[in-house]
C-alpha cells in the first residue's frame, strides 16, 4: 500500500471541508429560507417609494416613521393604503390587483423586515 503524498492529502481536506459546508447548508432551517408573503409585492409594487422613502413613504423597518401610522390602527392603515395618501403614495400602493391579504402581507414585511 502506498502511502499518500502532502499534497493529496491537503486535497482531501479540502474536499472533505466542501463537503461539510454543502452538508451544513442543506440542513438550514426551514424558517430562515422561507421567503415572507409580502416580500414579492412589496419587490415589485412598494420598493420604488419605499426603500429610499420618497415623498415621505416609511423605510422598511424604521420603527419610529412607521409607529405613528400603526398608533392609528391597523384598518386605517389599510385604508390609507388603498385610498393612496397625497402627496406621494398611489392607491393600492400601485398594485391593483393586489387583495387585502396581499397588501396585508406587504405591510408586515415592511414592519418586519
Amino acid at each position: 500500500m502506498m502511502a499518500a503524498s502532502i499534497g493529496e492529502v491537503q486535497l482531501l481536506k479540502v474536499f472533505a471541508g466542501v463537503l461539510a459546508v454543502v452538508a451544513l447548508l442543506g440542513c438550514a432551517d426551514d424558517e430562515l429560507s422561507q421567503v415572507h408573503p409580502g416580500e414579492d409585492i412589496y419587490n415589485r409594487s412598494c420598493f420604488s417609494c419605499h426603500a429610499g422613502g420618497v415623498a415621505g413613504a416609511p423605510i422598511p423597518g424604521d420603527s419610529e416613521a412607521w409607529s405613528p401610522r400603526l398608533a392609528k390602527g391597523r384598518e386605517l392603515l389599510m385604508k390609507s393604503v388603498k385610498d393612496g395618501m397625497p402627496p406621494g403614495m398611489p392607491p393600492m400602493g400601485m398594485c391593483m390587483a393586489c387583495s387585502d391579504d396581499e397588501l396585508g402581507a406587504a405591510i408586515d414585511y415592511m414592519l418586519t423586515r
